[in-house]
């Protein structure tokens, strides 16, 4: 029993420091993958601002119109950039020597950062971007700090400057705590409307790591309408069986 009881422990403790600690600066957010104006909106965003530097490789940009309800003009002309079809993958257009050469490193593919990251981090990222001297791109990061690349929405949210509180942590130290934004330079959008334009963004890319969930309700409904008239059979042919025994 202690055994069993520390091997439970061992495997769920991690997991909940990660929930509890480090997350002061998430916000919530709720997305609806079912929501088909967020998903078309999200996959412009994504395009346009994200695909150049940022691939979601195991996503075909076939299966993306389909379920987006969107034709192959529509797809070709708007999202997919350069001279791309709507059989390509959803690959950046950036040259991985550059990539590496200006960054550093490769920008990773973003299948499954939904999943992996969460939507709540994956929304508080988006939107945590401040300007910062020190960093090679000019901007830093409120959940992920000492980010390592530029603010690729700038011009929709516009740049801000963090507001900042001295408080003493548990050490006794001093240490400074982001608790307010104020804005350098105003962007093409409301702070709304960036809210929304962020939140589906993260929709597009909740879909993109499953796109399956768009077909699960559909499927969850036919194989309960399967399983109930096979109910129907099994009833008859138990009470076929059990009538010799009685």
């Amino acid at each position: 029993m202690k055994k069993t009881i520390a091997t439970f422990l061992l495997a769920f403790l991690p997991g909940l420091a990660v929930a509890a600690g480090g997350d002061e600066h998430v916000e919530e957010v709720s997305v609806n993958i079912h929501d088909e104006g967020a998903l078309q909106r999200g996959a412009k965003l994504f395009s346009n601002y994200c695909l150049s530097c940022h691939s979601v490789e195991y996503q075909r940009w076939r299966r993306t119109a389909k379920d987006l309800g969107l034709s192959q003009d529509q797809v070709e002309g708007n999202l997919i950039p350069g001279d791309g079809t709507v059989n390509d993958m959803m690959d950046n257009v950036m040259p991985e020597e550059q990539s590496e050469e200006w960054f550093g490193t490769t920008p990773p593919d973003l299948s499954v950062v939904a999943r992996s990251r969460g939507e709540d981090w994956l929304y508080s990222y988006l939107k945590g971007f401040y300007l910062d001297d020190t960093r090679p791109f000019g901007v830093n990061n409120t959940v992920f700090d000492l980010v390592g690349m530029p603010h690729a929405l700038w011009e929709l949210e516009g740049l801000k400057k963090p507001v900042t509180e001295t408080h003493t942590n548990e050490d006794g130290e001093k240490e400074e705590e982001v608790v307010d934004f104020e804005y350098v330079t105003e962007g093409s959008m409301t702070k709304s409307e960036y809210d929304r334009a962020v939140r589906d963004i993260v929709t597009f890319l909740s879909y993109v790591g499953e796109p399956a969930r768009l077909e699960r309700p559909t499927l969850g409904v036919w194989v309960i309408g399967f399983l109930a008239v096979l109910l129907i059979f099994a009833y008859f042919m138990k009470r076929e069986f059990w009538k010799d025994i009685h």
